[in-house]
């Protein structure tokens, strides 16, 4: 593939949209080649003995070769084929590809308030910038979509490749999470926990008695659980219950004590107030609700 490097306008429309696309591309480092090539605009180029400071994040996704990175928040690191590294807006850093062996890499540049949102929330960090992801044959092909896009600048271009960005960072964090459960012993255990309490809706074990038939410490399970799904086994089993209790409303003439039964609840009241916490409307309305909308179809 040949190298492809692009910079790109936006308008005040495309900065309200929350997210702006700098600059994209693609580049083959040769071994004993310098870096990076002289073609990069001043403000995005840099001397590796220096490093260089940008006012923008951008996702540098390194599919061959090896190399080093170093940042304010991180100390050297070696890089290696499928390692992403992420750059941050005011943070020092400082990578370059081994001279050995060069490197092929995609990046892309952007701005605004996703990604901000993302850092507040602690979906990224300057303490991790490097993130073993493998290579992925799905993120090359989106980084392949926004190049395309990018070199198009069709109207509307920015939107679109603030979406394909989008799902760039969805398919990266997913990547980084299920790279980190990489054990096949442990996601056999937990889908098989997850199996355990679909299948137990109406009669569900507690996540103490899931764990103990598990051959599993609760302490483990619970924290490894919460780890892999977001949420811990309590709160996604109270969350298959409210699915349940949905489907039974919408799509059956049970009255709201005999679903309350089904569902293990000790009465209607009981359920009433479990529902409407969660949805903010009581089962009757939002049973009167889903019969309302399906009247209009």
């Amino acid at each position: 593939m040949n190298n492809q490097l692009c910079y790109l306008t936006y308008s005040a429309n495309d900065e309200a949209w929350g997210t702006i696309i700098t600059t994209a591309g693609f580049q083959h480092i040769s071994p004993h080649a310098s870096y990076p090539p002289s073609q990069h605009p001043k403000n995005y180029n840099f001397c590796p003995q220096n490093g260089r400071i940008l006012n923008e994040y951008q996702f540098v996704y390194i599919v061959k070769g090896s190399g080093t990175f170093i940042s304010d928040h991180s100390k050297k690191r070696s890089v290696k084929t499928g390692d992403l590294l992420i750059l941050f807006p005011g943070e020092w850093h400082n990578y370059y590809p081994d001279i050995d062996s060069g490197w092929d890499e995609y990046w892309v540049g952007f701005k605004g308030s996703y990604m901000e949102h993302l850092i507040d929330k602690h979906f990224f960090s300057p303490e991790n910038p490097i993130l073993e992801l493998g290579i992925s044959s799905s993120l090359v092909n989106l980084y392949e979509d926004l190049l395309q896009t990018a070199n198009n600048e069709k109207a509307g271009f920015q939107v679109m490749l603030a979406g394909i960005l989008q799902h760039i960072t969805s398919t990266i964090f997913y990547k980084y999470k299920n790279q980190s459960f990489a054990d096949a012993c442990i996601l056999d255990k937990l889908d098989e926990a997850r199996r355990m309490m679909k299948s137990e809706i109406e009669h569900p074990s507690s996540p103490e008695e899931i764990a103990a038939q598990l051959g599993l410490s609760y302490s483990w399970f619970r924290r490894t659980f919460k780890d892999y799904t977001g949420i811990s086994p309590a709160q996604y089993q109270i969350q298959l219950r409210l699915i349940k209790a949905k489907e039974l409303l919408s799509q059956t003439t049970l009255n709201i004590t005999e679903i309350a039964y089904q569902l293990h609840f000790e009465n209607g009241g009981q359920f009433s107030t479990f529902f409407k916490k969660r949805e903010g409307l009581t089962p009757k309305e939002y049973r009167e609700w889903i019969s309302a909308a399906n009247s209009k179809e």
